[in-house]
């Protein structure tokens, strides 16, 4: 047993790739969702895959860029289960490939904002209830391009060390109250990472040769069964940590 069943989870950016993955290996365990994204129609095309599992689904369209936005999403999730035991915070925005030098205004806010702000966002809205509840499960997510600085991946590195660092202060704080703050750097073959590399062959290339499995990892079979784990009862004494999950091709 998961210690999933029954249990609430909110997944932001839940109604494509790495999201839909991760929400539909925490359905499998029987947690109800709550799916947030900016595209409501993805969002219920999510919403009817996952209904189909066996579990309640609740669509909240957003912009975790606005904070306004993600204490909605929360209330409406305690109006609608009374209660949140897990939060992942997926969603991210990012324009890969451009050069520090080049790095504008826009590229900057919107990389930072939609993960790191609203990483932040997301976990002070959801902390007054899972202090009452006297716990909580939060998985956030970094990468390997802000571990180990890869070019042209400035603003997304910068937003993914933040969320590191803000993850370990969390983790510090939070302990107390049974809250437990873990973060995953996945490397999944999404379909906006699939669009990248496609763009990027010689990519792809030097990408899986370094994987040690020598496979890009699946969303919902391999990260979403990490992150499922982190989000139950087994993972209470896991709080802190960077969890690498990409076959081996960053190993620490």
């Amino acid at each position: 047993m998961s210690g999933l069943q029954d249990r609430v989870a909110i997944v932001t950016g839940g109604g494509q790739g790495l999201g839909l993955g991760i929400a539909r290996a925490l359905a499998m365990d029987g947690t109800n969702l709550v799916l947030t994204g900016r595209t409501e129609a993805k969002l219920r095309n999510a919403q009817n895959t996952l209904e189909a599992l066996g579990v309640r689904v609740l669509v909240v369209p957003g912009d975790t860029r606005r904070r306004a936005d993600a204490e909605n999403a929360v209330a409406l999730a305690i109006e609608h289960f009374g209660r949140i035991d897990a939060l992942v915070n997926n969603a991210q925005s990012s324009t890969p490939g451009v050069p520090l030098e080049d790095v504008t205004d826009e590229n900057w806010r919107e990389t930072l904002e939609s993960g790191l702000y609203g990483t932040l966002y997301f976990m002070q809205a959801v902390l007054p209830h899972m202090k009452r509840q006297q716990g909580g499960r939060i998985v956030n997510f970094a990468s390997r391009t802000g571990i180990e600085g890869t070019q042209g991946f400035a603003p997304y590195a910068a937003a993914k060390e933040g969320i590191r660092g803000l993850s370990r202060v969390a983790a510090r704080e939070w302990g107390a109250h049974g809250v437990t703050i873990n973060v995953v750097c996945p490397a999944a073959l999404t379909p906006s990472a699939d669009a990248y590399l496609e763009a990027n062959p010689t990519e792809r290339a030097r990408y899986l040769s370094e994987i040690a499995v020598g496979r890009f990892g699946d969303p919902e079979k391999d990260i979403g069964r990490v992150v499922a784990f982190l989000c139950s009862e087994s993972a209470g004494y896991v709080t802190g940590q960077t969890i690498n999950v990409d076959g081996g091709q960053s190993m620490l």
